[in-house]
Parts: structure tokens; sequence; C-alpha cells
């Protein structure tokens, strides 16, 4: 009830806020990426226009209330929360209000960006990606109607707005015949608008060429790694074009790019061995993009920690098989979390992957002591899971530095810390 009411109130000073300084208005949807394209969006676009983005991944009504007024969540602290009304009203008659806001839109059930829509009207659209099996589908019918949800966000665009869509995925690309805005694809197909070509992921980051209207630059993604982050890269630099960038500049300003915690982020560990923290959540999706991330990477020996990937209902099993099957072509070792997990463990046997390389906990704490002794130098071990499952403590407990947990891993503010 209180919660509902703060809610409704910090929305209210959030569209007065809107009306008052009419920032253009960016939108980010899809079943993964959307974190990782929103820093993308603000790396290009901040190092020309004053800009704001979504702390963290504040995405539903309350979180996308609190980004557009610039504030942060303060968990169950009352005062803290009266604070916020009150700073949330001054921001409404703020003269500094960020020119731009990179907004992301998130949906776990049905008709939740209408509940969005009904705060924020973005001019530009970018859909992400959705998959076969999308994130949050356990509420839905199934991904057609996750599908449908995500997609009122390019339909209710302005015809002087744009539709920036990843061209690579089918269903996102269907999108372009529901809206009156200007249609932008990305991705590596042929038919892309803004397209990479000459992919290479290295210990060193990731590296490609973008192209656009016959001019191509290289790109180098420093300390970022995998597939994932160059659609990020391709659609902050649709942004930029869009807003009359060139590509020279859009290539220095994504040198400022960084994912966020808990997404892709290579971290040294224990006994001289690399951890790719992708610990924040897991989709199927963003999965497989994790693995085809560490196949690619060299490594004396290959392990993957994976935790189970929630809200995916009637998809749960075969999800998780899917994962064992790929797991099992490349991988030394299988350590999996959760009882979901079991499925992609068994899956990984059934495909010839030895029993004992293949380990199933109940905790990410249990797996976390377990890989202590398993780690050897030149390993490289792969960290992923959903929120839940709370994988980042598998990587705390082998990186090499503890002390930088703190600005290294997700999840590590007092609320997250003291709760099981």
């Amino acid at each position: 009830m209180i919660k509902s009411a703060i809610t409704s109130i910090l929305a209210w000073e959030a569209k007065m806020a809107l009306r008052r300084h009419k920032p253009k208005i960016i939108g980010i949807t899809g079943s993964a990426g959307k974190s990782s394209t929103k820093e993308a969006v603000f790396s290009v676009l901040a190092s020309k226009y004053p800009s704001r983005k979504s702390e963290k991944s504040y995405n539903s009504e309350l979180g996308l209330a609190l980004a557009i007024l610039g504030l942060k969540t303060v968990w169950r602290n009352p005062f803290g929360w009266i604070q916020n009304l009150v700073l949330g009203f001054r921001a409404v008659f703020d003269r500094n209000f960020a020119k731009i806001l990179i907004l992301e839109m998130g949906v776990d059930k049905p008709k939740d960006l209408d509940r969005l829509l009904k705060i924020v009207r973005p001019e530009m659209g970018i859909v992400t990606a959705i998959g076969e099996i999308p994130a949050h589908v356990e509420f839905f019918s199934g991904s057609d109607e996750v599908a449908s949800e995500k997609s009122k966000l390019i339909k209710n665009l302005p015809a002087s707005g744009f539709a920036v869509l990843n061209c690579d995925d089918a269903v996102v690309w269907d999108m372009k015949q529901d809206t009156r805005a200007k249609v932008f694809g990305f991705g590596f197909g042929e038919g892309a608008d803004i397209r990479a070509t000459h992919e290479k992921i290295s210990f060193d980051g990731t590296t490609f060429k973008m192209q656009y209207t016959g001019s191509s630059v290289p790109i180098k993604l420093e300390n970022v790694f995998g597939k994932q982050h160059i659609y990020a890269a391709l659609a902050a630099a649709a942004a930029g074009i869009i807003h009359g960038m060139n590509l020279i500049e859009i290539s220095q300003s994504l040198n400022a790019y960084k994912p966020p915690p808990g997404r892709m982020r290579l971290i040294k560990g224990i006994k001289n061995s690399f951890i790719l923290d992708d610990s924040y959540n897991a989709s199927p999706l963003a999965a497989h993009a994790a693995l085809d991330a560490l196949k690619e990477l060299e490594a004396e020996r290959k392990i993957v920690v994976f935790g189970d990937m929630l809200e995916l209902g009637k998809f749960t099993i075969l999800a998780h098989k899917a994962i064992g099957e790929k797991v099992a072509k490349f991988a030394d070792y299988f350590l999996t979390v959760g009882p979901r997990s079991k499925f992609a463990a068994e899956e990984a046997i059934s495909r010839g992957m030895g029993k004992n390389r293949v380990i199933s906990f109940p905790t990410s704490r249990e797996a976390g002591n377990y890989l202590k002794n398993l780690i050897k130098e030149k390993d490289l071990i792969l960290v992923k899971g959903s929120q839940a499952m709370r994988m980042e403590r598998v990587v705390e407990e082998n990186m090499a530095n503890p002390e930088s947990a703190e600005y290294l891993l997700a999840r590590q503010d007092k609320y997250w810390k003291n709760k099981e």
C-alpha cells in the first residue's frame, strides 16, 4: 500500500518534470541486453549532449520514475523515501535537467509496458533482442505474447520518431510493420542500416568494423567481451547517427563504454586464473551469448558455473537442457547451482561429459567453495545465473582481489549483502 502510494507520487512528479523540461526520450526494451545497450547509448550521446540514464536496472514503474527524476532507490528506508519525494518535486523545477533521457523499460508480466507508457512516451525506441525463449516468459502464454507486449514501445512511437531494431532477431525485426516511426536496423546481416563485420573476441576485448552508408570505422571495446556487446554498440551508434553524430565521433565515444557489474566483466581470479563475471542475471539468449564468448577465448581449461534461469515457465526444462548440450561441447568442468540447472547437468552428461566433471550444488556459496579447490593456473571460469541465485558470491569467493568486490561485482549494496 505504502509502496503503491510512493510509486504514484513519484510517477506524477516524473510526468510533471517531463512536461516542464521536454527532454528527448529514448526507451530501451528487450529480453536481453537492455542495461548494456543503455550504457553504450549513454557513452555515445553523453559525449556531446547533457544526458541521463537509468541507474542500475531501474526499469519498473517505480524504477522508471526514479530514473527520470535522477533519484536512487533507498530500499526499505522510510525517511529516505520521504526525502526522495521532496527531491523529486525539486527536479520538476531543476534548470539543469538533462536534455536526453535514456531509459530502460522492463516487462515481467502482461500490461507492464502500458503502465510505463502512461509515465513516458519515447521519441526513440530501441529493441535489443527477444529470442526463441524470452526472459520473464513465465507469466505470458508464450514468446509471441512477450514480443507483443514489448512491441508496444514501437507501436506508440510518433511518426517523427525512430524505431531502432535488431534486424538479426526475426521477432524484433517484424516490429517494423507496427510503427509509424522511421525504422533503423542494426546487426550483422546485410539488411542492417548500421552493420558489424570482422568481429573478434580476445583477452584484450572485442573488436569489429562498423559500417554505415559505405563508410566504415574500426571499433575496439577494451575489456568488453562478447557479441552481445557489439549489438549494444551498434544500437548506440544508431542513436548517435540519429542525433547528428558521425562515425568518428561515435567510435571515439565508445572508448568510454563499460558494461555494468555482472555483465561479462573479466576479473582476475585466484591462482592466476580469470573469471568472466556474467552473474547479474540470466536468460536463455544471454546465456548462449556468454557461452559463445567463453568458447572463443583461449584458456588452459574452461569451467562453467551456472545457476538456474528463473521465470521461464513451461520452457524451463527445454532451456536448461539446451545449456547443458552446449556446455558439453567444449567445457572442461560444469558446476550447476539450483534445482532447475540439474536438467542442464543431466543433459551435459548425456551428451558425453564425464560424470566426474559435472557437479551440482544447492547454493552458490557451496559452488564457490568447491570451485576454490578446483581452480588451477590459467583457468577461465564463466559464472552466470539469474539474480535470485546470487552467483556473484561465486565470483567474490574466487576473485584475486575480494577487497574490490564493492566496485566490480553486482549486488554489493547493504540491502543485497544482508539478504540471503
